[in-house]
């Protein structure tokens, strides 16, 4: 297992990270899994003997039956090598105060996590969505006092835009509270927006990525072709995550990762997940799954080396449009281009 630097911090965090919304099966959740305390003991130890040293949850998923299956798996005498990752923001119950990154919120929801845990402190802790109705003064300071109790390590966030996650930064950096090291976002072949700000934020401030959903929800394992999806999947119970705008474009991507994957005797899924580690900033996958054989195939990516041919093959064929101003600093300003300018591909 490759480990790499997290952002600018000097945390180390294996290549693939394990991902835990299987865990519980309650309420939404149930339609992406419903693994159990035994069955995800086997999982996480699975996980951890093959390098993997950052498990990542929420307190949103399954209404805390993940972090309470974590906490009873790894208990207090959690490996001091094993890395927690948790996340605030989502609602979590009918009162006016069980949403949002407030001061109140952020404090006791990181409480409560670290009980289900059974732990002291979680290594990084996200704010897990924008919340535009709180200062972010308040949420900063609230991190930081999180951080000088010594209940968080590090801080991130998750599925902002560009423009919030620099005001974050900026507010940090004002009052000299901790800044995000990370960002947890959505980016495969499939989903390329990404490349438009928020990776040229990364490479030009830091911060490490974490990729959730690598695969799409499974779409880009190349167990679902073009008019048959396999029974038992997500998407066939409902989930709706990520939304597909354009259907032949996803099975042209397909397509070129079953004729790579077949050619090097490896699944589509481990070459979309190979694709994905050889992009700027990115630290760590997010990977999931409901069964041993899901995580062994994921974790095989980890390994796999793409030549530059197959890496063009898939560029081209999941190529997003070159929107503007980036068309127009491409016909004008490229031969001035910085490392966080050239990420975005201009074909």
């Amino acid at each position: 297992m490759e480990y790499r630097t997290l952002g600018r911090s000097g945390l180390k965090v294996s290549a693939l990270t394990m991902g835990t919304m299987t865990f519980g099966g309650a309420g939404v959740f149930g339609s992406v899994g419903s693994t159990g305390t035994d069955e995800a003991r086997g999982l996480i130890h699975l996980c951890l003997d093959a390098g993997i040293n950052l498990i990542d949850t929420a307190n949103m998923y399954s209404n805390g039956l993940s972090e309470e299956i974590i906490g009873e798996v790894l208990g207090a005498k959690r490996p001091n090598d094993v890395l927690l990752a948790s996340k605030v923001r989502m609602r979590i119950g009918e009162g006016p105060n069980d949403e949002g990154l407030s001061r109140h919120h952020v404090i006791r929801e990181c409480e409560r996590s670290l009980k289900r845990l059974r732990t002291d402190v979680i290594d990084i802790y996200y704010c897990h969505e924008w919340d535009g109705t709180t200062p972010l003064e308040e949420t900063t300071a609230a991190l930081d006092t999180l951080v000088t109790q010594g209940k968080i390590r590090y801080i991130g966030c998750s599925n902002y835009s560009a423009w919030q996650v620099m005001k974050g930064l900026g507010i940090s950096d004002l009052h000299h509270h901790p800044r995000f090291i990370t960002q947890q976002i959505h980016y495969t072949l499939e989903a390329r927006e990404a490349e438009y700000e928020l990776l040229p934020l990364s490479v030009d401030q830091g911060l490490g990525v974490l990729v959730w959903s690598p695969l799409a929800g499974g779409l880009l394992s190349g167990k679902h072709r073009r008019g048959a999806s396999a029974e038992g999947s997500r998407l066939t119970a409902g989930w709706t995550e990520p939304p597909i705008r354009d259907e032949d474009r996803l099975w042209r991507i397909v397509d070129v990762l079953v004729e790579i994957g077949e050619g090097r005797g490896v699944s589509a899924a481990q070459v979309a997940l190979a694709w994905l580690l050889g992009r700027p900033a990115v630290a760590s996958l997010v990977i999931g799954g409901r069964r041993e054989d899901q995580f062994r195939d994921n974790i095989a990516a980890a390994s796999l080396k793409l030549t530059d041919d197959e890496r063009q093959r898939l560029d081209a064929v999941s190529r997003p449009p070159v929107l503007y101003p980036y068309w127009h600093q491409y016909n004008t300003a490229r031969d001035r281009f910085g490392p966080a300018d050239r990420v975005i591909d201009h074909g």
